[in-house]
């Protein structure tokens, strides 16, 4: 009797795990690059809507004292290290109602112009 070694794998059985493999690896790949790209992105919405809770606090502050002190600032570049950021207020008097203020605070970022994105804050300030 002839006996047959079935023992081990075959090459074709190897190549076919390999293609598998690799197929499972790239698509790790691929959500390990979103995954870094989401965390990137998460980071910036934070910071900015950091810096424009810090700008209404200011405000709120300032407002407390004499509303007519709280005064529409155009958009501008923000001073190291939040150089990447752009910030504009923009008060309107007598909104919603007479003797109030609303008050717009916008952080831009992202892109050539730092304004591929935004966040928005909203108050309204009242005597």
């Amino acid at each position: 009797m002839d006996q047959i070694n079935d023992r081990g794998f075959t090459l074709l059985e190897v190549l076919i795990a390999i293609v598998i493999l690799s197929i499972g690896l790239l698509g790790m790949a691929s959500l390990t690059v979103g995954i870094i790209s989401a965390n990137k992105f998460s980071k910036e919405l934070t910071t900015a809507t950091t810096l424009a809770q810090e700008k209404m606090e200011d405000i709120r502050r300032a407002g407390r004292a004499d509303y007519s002190s709280v005064v529409s600032e155009t958009k501008a570049v923000l001073p190291s290290p939040d150089d990447e950021y752009k910030r504009e207020v923009t008060a309107t008097n007598d909104s919603p109602a007479s003797g109030m203020k609303t008050v717009v605070v916008k952080v831009y970022w992202g892109g050539v112009s730092k304004e591929d994105h935004h966040v928005e804050l909203k108050t309204i300030l009242a005597p």
